[in-house]
């Protein structure tokens, strides 16, 4: 999970997955032959990973791509001189993720990439989010490390311990993250998680507003979507 940087206006502060908003690049017609997994997607959907997999890495460094004919993903050094050539050029929106792919002869692993949750914000609130989140293995050699610029800070967690880290104060973690990672909490393994996550059904959330027993205002979400009740401590917090 990164820190997002404290002058951004939304989610100021909070602990959040990696990721971020999709760019008209990322619909470049190139890149599709160059995405595995590319042919039983429409071009919203393929746009939707091909973003999630830029946005990975340009927010921590982790490149889900292959050598275009290999089974297996870029190893570190690899990443490491594809941060040394473009990562410049990347943050002055002088190169995208299209001219990497091209340059370094790269497959992008979007045929990896498990949805794991749509989540749309309510329309009460001023500025919305259409967010695709998906579930995917870390490279096991790359290092994963924030960029200094959206994130501030970065740490490799398990669901419960980030949950225990909101539940104490220490955190802050706004209403979806803590309600994806309480369902991911439900596997105890990278392979079970993966698991369960493609035998699930994705259901879009979007949660509406209410007034709780006690009078106060309470976010709630529909039950097929499948997410276990938070902690009692957790579900007191104010849902911002």
């Amino acid at each position: 999970m990164v820190q997002r940087h404290h002058q951004i206006d939304f989610a100021t502060g909070a602990m959040v997955f990696p990721g971020g908003k999709i760019e008209a690049g990322d619909s470049d017609p190139r890149l599709r032959e160059r995405c595995g997994g590319a042919d039983a997607l429409d071009a919203d959907a393929l746009a939707v990973r091909v973003g999630a997999i830029r946005e990975t890495f340009e927010e921590c460094g982790v490149l889900l791509a292959r050598p275009r004919g290999s089974s297996e993903l870029v190893g570190a050094e690899g990443v490491r001189a594809i941060e040394t050539r473009f990562r410049d050029r990347l943050n002055a929106d002088e190169a995208g993720l299209v001219d990497v792919v091209l340059a370094e002869d790269l497959e992008l692993a979007c045929d990896l990439l498990v949805p794991f949750a749509h989540w749309v914000t309510p329309e009460i609130v001023p500025k919305r989010f259409d967010t695709y989140f998906f579930l995917v293995a870390a490279p096991p050699n790359q290092l994963a490390l924030h960029d200094g610029g959206e994130s501030v800070d970065s740490v490799w967690t398990t669901a419960q311990h980030a949950l225990a880290e909101a539940e104490s104060g220490r955190r802050t973690i706004i209403f979806p993250t803590l309600m994806n990672l309480n369902l991911l909490g439900l596997a105890h393994d990278v392979a079970g998680a993966l698991s369960r996550t493609r035998a699930r059904a994705v259901v879009t959330v979007r949660p509406a507003l209410r007034r709780a027993p006690d009078g106060k205002p309470e976010l709630v979400i529909p039950p097929e979507a499948g997410y276990p009740p938070l902690p009692p401590a957790l579900a007191k917090l104010p849902p911002a």
